[in-house]
């Protein structure tokens, strides 16, 4: 069985096609499962679309929501499309995100951290100027953040657990027993991450979480899931194969998808 759990439409404001191309495109590569997961709006600003190339406004989730509702009827004999949001994790209005998503029948969330002190983790000017003494804190502080969001009972999935190495790559050498902690808080909370194929869109190439990181998942046997983060319809179920094989070659034997936020385990 083939699936992709991470993909994104125009409603986000950095990303091209319609939702429905991506399901499309799904159906054209043999997959037999789609996640919708767009980029949740800023619940937690007073404002309706404060970042419109970043994510959704507060205003068009309700019908985001619906469009995939509508979808799921009309692909259900052809393709099984899974209602998620990929949701940005503060710390600060994490309840009320959560209030916002138990009013929708979600089939998964993916908690996704992409501000560490208040700046992207995408921005590569961030990392200008920066000590080694903060470039550490920097990332302990995203793995904290990461914990959190594990530890917060609002996601299914937590979407690329290493991106903050997207355009800063060295940040994988420097060391600190945060992740590892990190990996063992995921793994008492039974939540899956994902392996994001989308690496390869920055600098650091490749995918989310490093081979490294994958075996110390492994370890602590945590659920393990795919998504290729796609922002392009052309991307959809990319490396799935690779993946794959990856997985079962280091001990994997099943990853799963999420429907009614509960996992459904698929052989490798």
């Amino acid at each position: 069985m083939k699936f992709d759990l991470h993909t994104h439409h125009y409603r986000c404001g950095h990303a091209r096609g319609e939702m429905e191309d991506y399901i499309q495109a799904a159906l054209a590569r043999g997959l037999d499962v789609i996640g919708i997961s767009d980029h949740s709006p800023y619940f937690g600003r007073e404002e309706n679309h404060p970042y419109p190339t970043l994510t959704m406004a507060k205003s068009e989730f309700a019908e985001y929501v619906n469009e995939v509702r509508r979808l799921k009827e009309k692909y259900r004999d052809k393709i099984e499309v899974l209602l998620g949001v990929e949701s940005d994790y503060f710390e600060k209005s994490a309840q009320t995100y959560k209030n916002v998503y138990d009013h929708y029948p979600m089939d998964y969330i993916i908690g996704s951290v992409h501000f560490v002190h208040g700046v992207n983790i995408f921005d590569k000017n961030r990392w200008n100027g920066l000590s080694e003494k903060e470039i550490l804190d920097t990332k302990e502080e995203y793995y904290r953040l990461i914990e959190k969001s594990a530890k917060s009972g609002m996601f299914q999935v937590l979407g690329h657990i290493d991106a903050i190495k997207g355009y800063f790559p060295s940040i994988s050498d420097v060391k600190t027993n945060k992740v590892d902690h990190a990996l063992h808080v995921i793994a008492d909370q039974e939540v899956a991450i994902e392996v994001n194929t989308s690496g390869k869109m920055k600098d650091c190439g490749g995918w989310y979480p490093s081979a490294d990181l994958l075996e110390r998942a492994k370890y602590y046997n945590i659920p393990i899931t795919l998504g290729s983060d796609s922002h392009d319809p052309e991307r959809i179920g990319e490396d799935l194969d690779l993946v794959r094989r990856h997985l079962k070659s280091i001990g994997y034997q099943e990853w799963y998808f999420f429907r009614n936020k509960k996992p459904v385990a698929v052989s490798l």
